[in-house]
């Protein structure tokens, strides 16, 4: 059965996320809220967990995952990015959007897309988000919160109780937060291209 945490939505509790940082680093999927939807997580370097994710999901072995970062200076470590595609990082984040980037050899080889060599990295602008990543020191492998058949994310855990207690191990409830993913934009090339429009805007990207 899955543990099931609430933390405030201002001030989360720093014991409770200690707790949560370190059963994530032990091996635990957890399902947790974000600026757009729910979404699921686990160690960067935990292929077990990883292959839970893709077993919840429904993914194939080709699946390419989302690295959740805290800020620029950590996606630096696991994507290049040149001057054009820091101006628009530092425009969009933290924010509901997902930018496709080419992958340094920081990033473990199953995490990046095996033929492109990109990864999907984003930054969350949703408190509790942003303090789990905090209390782990390290960005989290992710993928949206939405079970195979259905139409949209999940928007309040608590409506879907039962399948998550027998699914993952922890889930920090922090209350509705949307069913709308992020916007994807690509930029591991020349130019900026929108592969999925969500919740980030683009309207203000001139494209």
């Amino acid at each position: 059965m899955a543990e099931w945490i609430e933390l405030h939505p201002v001030n989360p509790q720093k014991r409770l996320l200690g707790q949560v940082a370190q059963r994530i680093r032990e091996g635990a999927v957890v399902a947790y809220p974000t600026d757009s939807c729910y979404a699921l997580g686990c160690h960067l370097d935990d292929k077990d967990a990883a292959d839970r994710l893709r077993r919840i999901r429904d993914f194939d072995r080709h699946h390419q995952f989302t690295l959740v970062c805290r800020d620029l200076s950590e996606i630096a470590t696991y994507a290049r990015v040149d001057n054009r595609q820091f101006r628009l990082l530092k425009q969009l984040t933290p924010g509901p959007y997902t930018f496709i980037l080419a992958a340094t050899k920081e990033l473990p080889k199953r995490v990046a897309h095996e033929k492109r060599k990109t990864i999907g990295i984003r930054v969350p602008d949703h408190v509790v988000a942003q303090a789990l990543l905090e209390t782990i020191d390290e960005p989290l492998i992710s993928c949206t919160l939405q079970f195979p058949g259905d139409d949209e994310p999940v928007n309040a855990p608590q409506d879907h109780r039962q399948q998550l207690d027998h699914l993952v191990d922890i889930v920090i409830d922090g209350g509705p937060c949307g069913t709308v993913p992020t916007t994807v934009l690509d930029l591991s090339e020349d130019g900026v291209r929108v592969v999925r429009e969500g919740k980030g805007p683009v309207d203000a990207l001139g494209l």
